[in-house]
C-alpha cells in the first residue's frame, strides 16, 4: 500500500531556496539520467538503473555538479526512480500490458514548467510539526507535494 500526504505549505524564504534547490537537482538528475538512457539505446545497449545510480553518485563527486551532494540523496534517487517507471509504463504500454490509452516515451523535465515536485521516502527523515509545518532533519529540509 503506497500512502501519500498533500500539504500546503507557506516556506519562509530559506524553505524557498532549499526547495527551488531541491526542485533543480532532482530535474538535473532526472534529465542526465534521460540522456544516458537515450545514448545508450542509440549505441544500440541497454543501462542498468544500478549504473544509473553509480553515475549520479560520481556526478556527486565531480567538481561540476559537486552541488548536488547538498540536498537530500533521496531526492535524486527518487528521480532515477521516477525515470524507472516512466520507461516502465511506456513499455507496457507498447506491448499492450497497461490499460488505457498508450503512453509516450519519457521527456526532459523543464526548468520553466511549474509543475515542480520532490518525493521522499519513509527513511528521508522529516516530520510534520504543530510549530512548523514541515520541518527537515539533517539535509532533508522540506517535503512537499502540490495539491491541485
Amino acid at each position: 500500500m503506497q500512502l501519500r500526504y498533500n500539504f500546503r505549505v507557506y516556506p519562509t524564504v530559506g524553505q524557498q531556496r532549499s526547495l527551488a534547490q531541491a526542485f533543480g537537482c532532482a530535474r538535473v538528475v532526472y534529465n542526465d539520467a534521460l540522456a544516458a538512457r537515450r545514448e545508450a539505446f542509440e549505441a544500440g545497449r541497454k543501462i542498468s538503473d544500478s549504473e544509473l545510480s553509480k553515475r549520479l553518485t560520481e556526478a556527486k563527486q565531480s567538481p561540476e555538479r559537486a552541488w548536488l551532494a547538498e540536498v537530500s540523496a533521496v531526492v535524486l534517487q527518487q528521480a532515477l526512480a521516477d525515470l524507472s517507471t516512466a520507461y516502465r509504463n511506456f513499455f507496457a504500454s507498447i506491448t499492450g500490458k497497461r490499460k488505457g490509452g498508450k503512453v509516450g516515451p519519457p521527456r526532459f523535465r523543464s526548468r520553466k514548467d511549474n509543475r515542480q515536485s520532490i518525493r521522499f521516502t519513509k527513511n528521508a527523515r522529516f516530520t510534520v510539526t504543530a510549530e512548523r509545518p514541515i520541518h527537515g532533519h539533517g539535509r532533508a529540509k522540506v517535503a512537499v507535494a502540490e495539491d491541485r
